[in-house]
């Protein structure tokens, strides 16, 4: 009897049987291979590592789970003892000086193996260094025996066959290996001892640092790979046959490829593409991103994965459902947000899906929900080749270590598409600039598109690269869409409410945006009941972003199926935030608005007359007031955008007051608000965060140091979080009870309501149920009202969440 088949690498589990150890390092070893075949040949690493870098990953999946022979991990996987308290990754450091000669392809071996769960040094006492370092050989004897002593040779020998049958270079011997307890003990504490070494107090060059942090990412996504039995996909749908998919889509739809598009197909390097709403910019960069994948994939031998990037949920959704259709294949775009499962739910849960129950009763509501779970965990883990998500998943990279390293091995050699870049501030603007000079020097190829890009922003994407960029604008003529109109009284004055009135009173389709959902809860109050007299219940509706997810899920539909670009035209009202600037496929006959920064107002007027099938409309923008931010110095426009900024738009657009505008007269504008003091000041801030981030997060110096510490930071930075109300606490739990594990979670999520990071101090966490929980006003139809809290602790509608 082999007595390898006594030793397990995974316990059973309701889902599978306990796993073998040599079957899991087999199963690593293999999605290595898969991994190398889609990455390619990475130049940096390839270089530091003398041409060893694939050869060093397949070594170390392979033996990066052989510490997992001692009798007190074997219990532990078999339910004897509920922990073993060691780390099996410091014992799989024995085995490797018996396989590898060369010292340093050892030492990078060793380095992925010891670290593809734990940092190597840090201050957080999780590290390796703070468990095991300084400590004598006995003490490691004492830590990790008893081992079965017929153990570690027959592993010894295996590793070495396995090794040998895939061409990875290692000692052989003529016998069978004879590798003693004590032998292997005392190679671990050697080899603990020489990584500490390397790599606790030396700073890494730059691109040392960098090689190090990919082979550790190569490593841990294989792991993963493995565990998960999941396999990467190896081609990539932007590729040479999507040109051809295109200029068919559009023949059969009249239409045909226009001048700007076809230029941005024969770009090879970066793009930045200014061009307006409606023009085909999106077709233009997938063009681009398809001539991109075939030189990259030339280059490198690889399959080179393409990322768009957008800012918002509810784009991303869209974007995605585009991609799909554009393609004629729903499982080749991976959605990758905070909230994937949730888009695979929307689109599982559909009348197609046939009775309540399947043949053996198991709720077909459940089924969809463990599907969705299960797509979004495969997107996790970096399934398909082109995605769809916003840049934040991207930037966690940065982070590095066991859990976002392999973020950083899946966007090497990779194309990114950064849509609506001026969305973000300064600060996020900034990383975003230093992430992409980072995946320029991984091999990437990056682009930037814009209705409303103003040449400040440009200058600082082009800047911040070193190689070449193209710039394409397009001088398109497209028919005039908005005629601008100002008005110097708020949004909320009564002389607004009797005009926005008197337009539904005439049929009208009129959209109303409001900076803050206190102003849009009172313009819904005031101007919807008449309406709803008039037309029905969904006729009148409001969008904000404090609505449980499922009701939003709703209204959005409503709002679609009335308001669409492709629906027959119907009178009625909607009133928004700034949720509606880019979520909606929708054209509206006229448009209210708060005064914004000039990016938001063009984005809003984007909603209006969306395909100029009508002479030019009213693009209404009413006067500022301004008020202050919590824990922000400086005056601010209805609480939300800074006054530098929104204050020199006003004074171009009521220069422009009954003007028709056109597309080309944006860029100027922008570029007279760039061009004064609060500009200067953008710009360096932006710089100041790119150099800042740059510095602190991307030059790798300690790469296998511990940053869990500045994880939380990370995550208030970029996300908010989420609760339910005191009164969907039992729905919340049936729901979680309505299907096993994640995907009951799925199903539950649609009573959570989006929060800031601060707001957690006005929620209870409930434990059990993981989820935090506030005490609120909520409708359906108004969304969260007010939350109550500690007297000094609430919030109220009028409040920036």
């Amino acid at each position: 009897m082999d007595p390898l088949n006594a030793f397990l690498a995974k316990s059973a589990s309701k889902k599978r049987p306990a796993e073998l150890l040599t079957a899991h390092l087999s199963a690593t070893l293999a999605a290595t291979g898969g991994l190398q075949r889609r990455v390619g040949r990475l130049e940096v690493a390839e270089t530091v590592l003398d041409g060893q870098f694939w050869t060093a990953t397949a070594l170390a999946a392979l033996t990066h789970d052989a510490g997992k022979l001692p009798d007190g991990f074997q219990n532990m996987l078999r339910g004897r003892t509920r922990s073993w308290g060691e780390r099996h990754e410091v014992l799989s450091l024995g085995f490797l000086p018996h396989l590898i000669h060369h010292p340093d392809l050892l030492i990078w071996v060793a380095s992925a193996v010891a670290t593809h769960h734990r940092p190597l040094t840090g201050d957080s006492g999780r590290d390796l260094a703070t468990l095991y370092g300084p400590s004598d050989p006995d003490e490691i004897h004492s830590r990790f025996t008893p081992i079965l002593p017929t153990a570690a040779p027959a592993l010894l020998e295996w590793l070495r066959t396995t090794a040998a049958a895939n061409s990875l270079p290692v000692q052989r011997s003529a016998t069978r290996a004879d590798l003693a307890v004590d032998v292997l003990l005392q190679t671990t504490h050697q080899l603990l001892g020489q990584l500490f070494d390397r790599w606790e107090y030396r700073a890494a060059p730059p691109d040392e640092g960098l090689a190090a942090v990919l082979l550790q990412g190569a490593v841990t996504l294989s792991d993963h790979l493995s565990s998960a039995h999941q396999q990467l996909a190896g081609t990539q749908p932007l590729d040479a046959s999507f040109r051809p998919r295109v200029e068919k889509y559009l023949a059969e739809r009249n239409g045909i490829l226009r001048p700007h598009q076809t230029e941005a197909a024969e770009v090879a390097g970066h793009l930045l593409l200014r061009a307006p709403t409606g023009s085909g910019k999106t077709e233009a960069s997938l063009l681009w991103a398809a001539r991109q994948v075939i030189d990259l994939a030339e280059r490198t031998g690889g399959v080179p994965r393409v990322f768009y990037t957008l800012p918002y949920l509810a784009s991303i959704n869209a974007m995605t459902t585009r991609l799909e259709d554009l393609l004629d294949d729903r499982e080749a775009v991976g959605v990758a947000h905070s909230r994937a499962a949730s888009y695979h739910l929307a689109r599982a849960i559909t009348p197609e899906d046939g009775p309540d129950q399947d043949h053996d009763g198991t709720p077909c509501r459940a089924d969809a929900a463990a599907k969705a779970v299960s797509r979004a965990a495969a997107t996790k883990l970096f399934r398909e080749t082109l995605r769809v998500g916003t840049p934040y998943q991207l930037l966690r990279a940065a982070l590095a270590g066991p859990a976002h390293s392999g973020i950083l091995i899946d966007a090497a050699n990779s194309v990114f598409v950064l849509d609506e870049l001026h969305a973000y501030d300064e600060q996020r603007l900034g990383y975003l600039l230093a992430s992409a000079r980072l995946w320029e020097r991984l091999g990437g190829r990056i682009a930037v598109l814009s209705a409303t890009l103003p040449t400040a922003l440009a200058g600082l994407f082009t800047d911040s690269l070193t190689d070449h960029t193209e710039t394409l604008s397009p001088d398109l003529q497209l028919p005039a869409r908005h005629r601008l109109r100002t008005r110097h009284h708020h949004l909320t004055d009564p002389q607004a409410v009797a005009e926005i009135r008197q337009r539904l009173e005439e049929r009208a389709s009129v959209l109303v945006v409001a900076n803050n959902v206190a102003h849009a809860l009172e313009l819904f109050e005031a101007l919807a009941p008449a309406v709803v007299d008039l037309h029905g219940p969904d006729a009148a509706l409001l969008l904000h972003s404090r609505f449980k997810r499922g009701d939003r899920t709703t209204i959005e539909k409503k709002i679609t199926e009335r308001f669409g670009t492709r629906s027959a035209r119907c009178p009625g009202l909607v009133v928004a935030t700034q949720v509606v600037e880019v979520s909606l496929d929708v054209d509206f006959d006229v448009l209210f608005t708060a005064a914004a920064p000039l990016e938001a107002l063009l984005q809003r007027f984007g909603r209006i007359n969306r395909i100029a099938a009508r002479p030019p409309a009213d693009v209404i923008v009413h006067a500022p007031t301004w008020t202050t931010r919590r824990g922000q110095s400086g005056e601010y426009a209805d609480g939300i955008y800074r006054r530098e900024p929104v204050e020199t738009g006003w004074q171009i657009l009521t220069e422009h007051d009954g003007h028709v505008i056109d597309e080309a007269d944006a860029t100027g504008w922008l570029d007279t608000i760039y061009a004064s003091g609060w500009g200067d000041q953008w710009r360096s801030d932006v710089l100041q965060h790119r150099d800042d981030f740059e510095r602190a997060f991307l030059r790798f110096e300690h790469p296998y140091d511990d940053r869990d510490r500045l994880t939380d930071t990370f995550d208030k930075l970029f996300d908010g979080t989420e609760a339910i109300l005191a009164t969907d606490q039992a729905k919340y739990e049936a729901a979680l009870d309505e299907a096993p594990g994640t995907a009951g979670r799925l199903l539950a999520d649609n009573y959570l309501i989006p929060m800031p990071h601060w707001a957690d101090r006005l929620t209870a966490y409930e434990r059990r149920l993981n989820v935090r929980i506030i005490d609120g006003d909520y409708t359906s139809d108004r969304g969260l009202l007010a939350v109550r809290a500690l007297p000094h602790q609430t919030y109220q509608p009028g409040e920036v969440l």
